[in-house]
C-alpha cells in the first residue's frame, strides 16, 4: 500500500516570521524617528538632557579619581573603567568639558570607604544607580541620545558587575 505524499510546505515565509518581521520595523522606525517630532523645544530638550548626562558622567569620572587617590593599589583594576568613564565624558559633550554644575544625583558627592574592598563595592553602587537612571532616561530620550544611554548604561552596569566581582 502506497503512503500518501507528504503535505506541501508553502513557499516564502510564514505568517509568524512576517509579523516578527513587521514589528522590528516598526520599532526601528521608531528609534530612527525625527527627534524633534512633535516637540517644539526638541534641540534645546536634548542639549539639556546631554548636559545632564556629561555632569553625571564627570561625578562618576570624579568619584573614581578619589577612589584612586585613597587607594593607589587599585589603580591596575580601575584605569580601565574609569578610562571608559572619561570616554563617556567626552561622547555626551562632543569632546568639550561639561560644566561643572552638578546634577543633585551626582555620584561624586560621598566620601571614600577606607577599605579597598568597600571603595569598590561603593564604585559598583554608583555605576549601577547611574546605569539605572540611564535607563529610564533613554526612555523618553530622542534617537541618537537614547542609542547613546543605552550603550553608556550598558557600560555602566558592566562596570558595575566587574566592581562588585573586586569587592568580593
Amino acid at each position: 500500500m502506497p503512503y500518501p505524499p507528504p503535505p506541501r510546505t508553502p513557499s516564502g515565509p510564514r505568517r509568524r516570521s512576517l509579523l516578527a518581521s513587521a514589528a522590528g520595523a516598526a520599532l526601528l522606525a521608531g528609534c530612527s524617528a525625527d527627534p524633534h517630532s512633535g516637540d517644539s523645544g526638541g534641540a534645546s530638550t536634548t542639549a539639556r538632557e546631554r548636559a545632564r548626562a556629561a555632569r553625571d558622567s564627570q561625578g562618576l569620572l570624579e568619584r573614581y579619581d578619589a577612589v584612586l587617590a585613597a587607594h593607589p593599589g587599585l589603580a591596575g583594576r580601575l584605569h580601565p573603567l574609569r578610562a571608559q568613564v572619561a570616554a563617556h565624558v567626552r561622547a555626551f559633550t562632543d569632546g568639550t568639558a561639561p560644566t561643572p554644575v552638578r546634577s543633585s544625583a551626582s555620584p561624586s558627592a560621598a566620601p571614600v570607604p577606607a577599605g579597598e574592598k568597600d571603595a569598590l563595592a561603593d564604585l559598583a553602587t554608583a555605576e549601577r544607580a547611574l546605569a539605572d537612571w540611564r535607563t529610564k532616561d533613554l526612555l523618553t530620550a530622542p534617537g541618537e541620545l537614547a542609542r547613546l544611554l543605552a550603550s553608556v548604561a550598558a557600560a555602566g552596569a558592566a562596570h558595575a558587575y566587574v566592581l562588585a566581582e573586586g569587592a568580593k
